[in-house]
This record gives structure tokens, C-alpha cells and sequence, in this order.
């Protein structure tokens, strides 16, 4: 039986979506994040850094949301339905899997984080947390993430997909760009409708029902 350790409002959500469109039998253990929204420890029972997705399949444990997503779709999609067709949109479909964690989300983290310094600063030396913070934010996190931001707009706004047809690739891709429109407070046309797209899929729906009910 396959186990998927799921954190609320993680990543996870992509493993659980995955299995979904797989069609595949699976259980489903929900883990909630701690009043400081760290991971709870019983996480690191099961993998030493105790982070989430966590996925085991027999006597493999899984970690990191591409990795899991490859694994699955090379082991399980014996229809082919959710790799690339062609060598093009297979190299397309390889960037955006590594992408989506090694070029966009460590920017999103640091602007979660820099908005989160002053509120965790002592009173007095809140001022020049906000002050420092700003300057981050203003001159390094900002700049950048506005230059990704307007690269994905323009993506989408010529494709349907990531990698040609719907893939695992998308489904890697939709947990940042849900953090780009909920964190900077803004609504990007192709983005949101590429979003909305994503939404209408049945395994979509089905996993975010899932995830309802354990919340």
C-alpha cells in the first residue's frame, strides 16, 4: 500500500493531486503544521529532515516533490498520458520540474520570510528589522521576482501547458504560482487563468475535497 505523509498547506498537495489523476490506491496519513507553522517532529520518524512529501511505496521512502512526481509518472503511467510527446516539450517538461524549486520558490520563501522578520523582532528593534528588511526586499527579492513573474505571464500567455500537453510538469509549477498571486496580493491574467485551467481537472478537484475533509 502506497503512503502519502501529507502537511497541511504544503506541497504535499502535489503528491496527493498526482495520485489522483493516477488513479492509484493509496493512504493518506495528515500531519498539521505547529502554532509556528513548522512541521510537526513525528516527520522526522519517517525521514531524518521531517519535511513533507514524504511518500512510501513498499519498502522505498520518497522524498522531494519532482522526484516523487517522476518516480510516479515513470512507474504508473502505463498510458503514457502525463509525460511529454516529443523530444521539445520533453526538455521543456525536465526545466519546468527544476524550475519550479530551483529558480522561482527560493524567492518566494525569501519574501515570505522578509515579511515575516519584524513581527518576530523584539518592539524596540523593530524599526530597524523594517528598515533592513525593506531595503532586502526593494533592492534584491523584488526586483528578481518581478522579472519571473512577467517570464511566466508571457509563458502562458502563448501556452496552454507547461510542456505542451497537461504533465506532472503543471502540476509542479502550480504550487508557486499560487504562492506568486496569494503572497504578492496581485492577480496576473494568464497566470490566474492558467490556474483556473488547472482547477477544472476531476483529480484536481477530487484532491483538494481530500484535503478539506482532513483539514
Amino acid at each position: 500500500m502506497r503512503i502519502l505523509h501529507h502537511l497541511e498547506q504544503s506541497r504535499s498537495f502535489r503528491i496527493l493531486w498526482a495520485l489522483e489523476e493516477l488513479g492509484l490506491d493509496y493512504e493518506i496519513k495528515f500531519h498539521k503544521r505547529l502554532p509556528n507553522f513548522s512541521a510537526p517532529s513525528e516527520l522526522k520518524m519517517i525521514h531524518p529532515l521531517g519535511k513533507a512529501p514524504i511518500l512510501i511505496d513498499g519498502d522505498q521512502v520518497l522524498v522531494e516533490s519532482a522526484v516523487i512526481l517522476q518516480y510516479l509518472q515513470e512507474t504508473y503511467d502505463v498510458g503514457m498520458e502525463f509525460q511529454p510527446l516529443n523530444s521539445t516539450t520533453k526538455q521543456q517538461y525536465r526545466y519546468w520540474m527544476h524550475y519550479a524549486e530551483g529558480s522561482l520558490m527560493p524567492l518566494l520563501v525569501m519574501h515570505l520570510v522578509m515579511n515575516s522578520v519584524e513581527k518576530h523582532t523584539p518592539f524596540l528593534l523593530r524599526p530597524m528589522a523594517r528598515q533592513i528588511t525593506s531595503g532586502i526586499k526593494s533592492k534584491f527579492v523584488q526586483p528578481r521576482l518581478k522579472d519571473h513573474i512577467q517570464y511566466l505571464e508571457d509563458y502562458l500567455s502563448e501556452h496552454e501547458y507547461f510542456a505542451g500537453r497537461f504533465s506532472f510538469a503543471d502540476i509542479q509549477m502550480s504550487f508557486p504560482l499560487d504562492a506568486i498571486q496569494t503572497r504578492t496580493g496581485k492577480r496576473y491574467p494568464a497566470i490566474e487563468a492558467y490556474l483556473e485551467r488547472l482547477s477544472h481537472r476531476p483529480a484536481y478537484f477530487r484532491a483538494m475535497s481530500k484535503e478539506e475533509v482532513l483539514s
